[in-house]
């Protein structure tokens, strides 16, 4: 299973919202509700980045309810990929 780069997990997170017209903000503190990322987003995110790792990502709804910042995104898909 290959890795993907916390910048490669962001573009690919700006991809997910550049499709509805959104912009994924520089910001890695930016709220998601406020930049109207949602929880479909996540799913069309976590589906990308197993597409590109060739490998399931396997996560909870409860480990889903920590995340409130595109950091949070960020950190949440990166260990996944190393668990």
């Amino acid at each position: 299973m290959s890795e993907l780069t916390r910048g490669q997990i962001r573009d690919l997170m700006g991809e997910v919202m550049k499709a509805q017209g959104k912009v994924l903000p520089a910001d890695d503190a930016a709220d998601l509700r406020e930049i109207g990322f949602r929880s479909l987003d996540f799913s069309e995110l976590a589906l990308r980045v197993e597409d590109e790792i060739g490998d399931e990502l396997n996560f909870d709804a409860p480990g889903l309810r920590q995340i409130a910042k595109v950091g949070d995104v960020l950190d949440f898909i990166e260990q996944l990929q190393s668990a």
